[in-house]
């Protein structure tokens, strides 16, 4: 079920039985869900089964004052107040307390429609935002699936098969690959798009937090839970949970994920009652996991179940083509914008396609950066900018071939024709690798009539 299917949850408590029937039958015909009590302790009895969107509450009830509850009640869900006793003092102390809102009897229909509207509304951007500001916070530049390379196109094809099922996907890859941008791209090629994409990172986060992380926790759960929290999965309601290098999850968190993904339901931490779940699972990890299930590390049925779809993310030395058009999209970004005027030499990005990016794509955002940092005012990023990664690269592969036994200078001919063949060192870096002066290398230079290197 959807979140736009799911009907909000309304108990209506108030010990006028007419009334009661009354607003309950109006909220149902609105497509809400009512649920009735007349008195406190009935009250109290529902609400360890059922756990209601909004509250209406009677402030006079027969066995309890319901001011008096109102700061407990409204730290869970918000209370809208019904009262036959207006007066102004009354209504700034509820509002003080947590009401929404608050309305005299005799109620008036559309009135009571309209401020349980608001109130619904208003909970919900409440809730976006705390969710969307925390996401603003973690979130960076540079966020696109970008690639023109066979194996890209290929990954975007899976994605438009895969993303619009709701079925769990498990993303495999080395770290920095980009598996959370795969995600991403499931999550928006899905119905579930409008929704908000929630991802967890199952190895920063402490077991015993991870729990109550995404499950959430009740107050009084342990220790610090001072009162009732939501967890992921209740935040992402109706959107997609990526839960990136699941391998690091606990068995006893395995037991207790699995068990969200065969029944849709789940308890937070210190909770009695069981919570449907409106959210689709993706899971990411660059760990082996049918080995860690033949070694005992990991649920096979956890497994089985996560793995409905696979897809597998290449790294970046198999899209070498890729790198120009990343390297290029990484300088123009939001984070590197006082770099914007830069450009890329064809010496510096033929020496980053000669790396093979044990880092992947996350070294690579991290060269550019050190790069882009390294030119200083200059508005072209040259070779010696990057030079580091290409020395490592190059290390050990110069060969020369002679019919006859080299001279010591024919053999610093040959060398300073492949440095200049390469293009990819600075006039001082040539000096430095050939171990003379720059000032003998510029007459080497004007001696051959070559160019002057960059």
């Amino acid at each position: 079920m959807s979140t736009q299917d799911k009907r909000p949850t309304i108990l209506v408590i108030d010990d006028d039985t007419t009334l009661n029937r009354l607003i309950s039958s109006q909220l149902k015909a609105e497509g809400y869900n009512p649920v009735s009590a007349h008195r406190w302790i009935e009250a109290e009895q529902l609400l360890t089964k059922v756990e209601p969107d909004l509250l209406l509450l009677d402030i006079k009830l027969p066995d309890s004052d319901g001011m008096s509850k109102l700061a407990e009640l409204s730290e869970n869900c918000p209370v809208l107040v019904l009262t036959a006793f207006g007066a102004i003092d009354q209504a700034v102390a509820a509002i003080k307390n947590g009401a929404v809102d608050y309305l005299t009897k005799p109620i008036d229909p559309d009135a009571l429609l309209l401020a349980v509207k608001r109130a619904l509304a208003a909970s919900s951007l409440q809730r976006d935002y705390e969710y969307f500001k925390k996401q603003a916070a973690q979130s960076g530049a540079g966020r696109e699936m970008l690639g023109n390379s066979a194996a890209m196109v290929e990954l975007r094809r899976v994605i438009g098969v895969i993303g619009p099922s709701e079925a769990t996907a498990l993303v495999l890859g080395e770290s920095g690959v980009g598996k959370e941008l795969v995600a991403a791209a499931i999550h928006q090629a899905s119905s579930r798009a409008a929704g908000k994409f929630v991802a967890v990172d199952c190895a920063t986060l402490q077991q015993n937090l991870f729990e109550s992380e995404l499950f959430g926790h009740e107050k009084g759960a342990f220790t610090g839970a001072d009162r009732r929290k939501e967890g992921l999965i209740e935040v992402g309601s109706g959107g997609t949970i990526f839960l990136d290098e699941i391998g690091e999850i606990s068995l006893a968190m395995q037991a207790k994920l699995l068990r969200v993904l065969e029944t849709g339901r789940f308890r937070r931490v210190g909770g009695t009652r069981d919570i449907d779940s409106d959210v689709r699972f993706v899971a990411a990890t660059n760990r082996n996991l049918k080995l860690m299930c033949r070694d005992g590390q990991f649920r096979e049925d956890l497994y089985y179940r996560l793995s409905a779809f696979v897809l597998s993310v290449p790294p970046l030395r198999e899209r070498l083509d890729d790198i120009p058009i990343l390297a290029k999209h990484f300088l123009y970004t939001r984070d590197f914008a006082r770099h914007a005027h830069k450009h890329w030499s064809l010496g510096a990005l033929s020496a980053l396609m000669s790396y093979n990016w044990p880092g992947n794509v996350r070294e690579l955002r991290n060269t550019v950066e050190r790069a882009a940092l390294l030119s200083g005012q200059e508005d072209e990023i040259r070779v010696s900018h990057v030079g580091r990664l290409h020395r490592q690269q190059m290390k050990g592969e110069f060969s020369f071939s002679f019919d006859h036994a080299p001279t010591l200078a024919e053999i610093n001919e040959a060398y300073l024709d492949r440095l200049l063949k390469e293009d990819t060192m600075s006039r001082s870096e040539v000096a430095q690798t050939l171990g003379i002066s720059e000032r003998n290398l510029y007459r080497m230079l004007r001696e051959r009539g070559a160019k002057d290197v960059r």
